[in-house]
């Protein structure tokens, strides 16, 4: 191993001590290049183990049996596997990307553990709930970056108040055969709409009291089409038009979806603003 590039593995494939090095590397900032050179740490690992078992399995006795063949024969089997470690397409890229997300799961998890505890129970329920909100961010990061490009609105901002519709995820809009309607932000089928709807029992604050209603929303082909259809509300509406100039506001923007009439919520602009933060905070994380 290199004793000046702390990320270099290169040297003993079969070594478990030279993970230490990629711990080292990773706190040092260097955590891209330790995730990929702990995946191919494990391929290597994984190799040599494999190469062994085909050896074991076609090797015949002879005159070159012996504790200093099989020291020869094992020092081999770990330079094979260095050389076969890594290769483009191989399976460190899979174990890269599958450390990847586990890396990002640990993140949110700690953020949420990171609140104070107030018991057992609700530590594990809000290290699930980071789990389910970072990995809602996650799903919907593509189709809202593109929405974001051409709407202008912030892909935070969308995908934070989607969080918030959908309880991020869980609370999704369905049809009355349980298929998702694809309704990310609770827009409600009336006026001109022409497509398909999802007809539920919703709360509405009537008077300031909540109450029980049933109502018709959008439905979609996609999550793509449900945020593109949100921006082309908020972007196109005069009703909204004071929305559009808080753009650079997180609280702006949520105080005047509701003074627009987005909810009925009283207290949708606050709630609407913590789940835009969260976001923002998930998607630093994911970096």
């Amino acid at each position: 191993m290199n004793p000046t590039n702390p990320l270099s593995t290169s040297g003993l494939a079969a070594d478990p001590t030279a993970l230490n090095a990629l711990r080292y590397g990773a706190g040092k900032g260097n955590e891209k290049a330790a995730l990929k050179e702990a995946a191919k740490q494990f391929e290597s690992l994984f190799m040599r183990e494999l190469i062994k078992s085909m050896r074991e399995a076609t090797q015949k006795s002879g005159l070159m049996e012996g504790e200093g063949a099989d020291l020869g024969t094992d020092l081999l089997d770990q330079q094979f596997a260095v050389q076969l470690s890594g290769l483009p397409g191989g399976l460190s890229e899979a174990i890269e990307r599958q450390l990847g997300k586990q890396m990002q799961n640990n993140a949110a998890t700690g953020a949420a553990n990171a609140l104070p505890a107030t018991g057992g129970a609700s530590t594990v329920g809000r290290a699930g709930a980071g789990q389910r909100q970072a990995g809602f961010v996650d799903q919907h990061s593509e189709a809202a970056a593109v929405v974001a490009r051409e709407s202008g609105i912030p892909a935070s901002y969308m995908i934070g108040q989607a969080g918030h519709e959908t309880g991020w995820g869980r609370s999704e809009i369905r049809h009355a055969d349980g298929t998702p309607s694809h309704n990310l932000f609770g827009i409600k089928a009336t006026g001109g709409w022409k497509g398909k709807v999802a007809e539920i029992t919703t709360t509405e604050y009537i008077n300031g009291e909540p109450r029980k209603v049933t109502a018709k929303f959008r439905a979609y082909d996609s999550y793509a089409d449900s945020f593109r259809d949100y921006a082309k509300l908020i972007g196109n509406s005069p009703r909204y038009d004071q929305v559009m100039d808080q753009i650079g506001s997180v609280q702006g923007f949520a105080a005047g979806l509701q003074k627009a009439g987005y909810a009925t919520d009283p207290q949708y602009a606050a709630k609407l603003s913590r789940a835009i933060n969260t976001t923002l905070s998930l998607q630093r994380a994911q970096g």
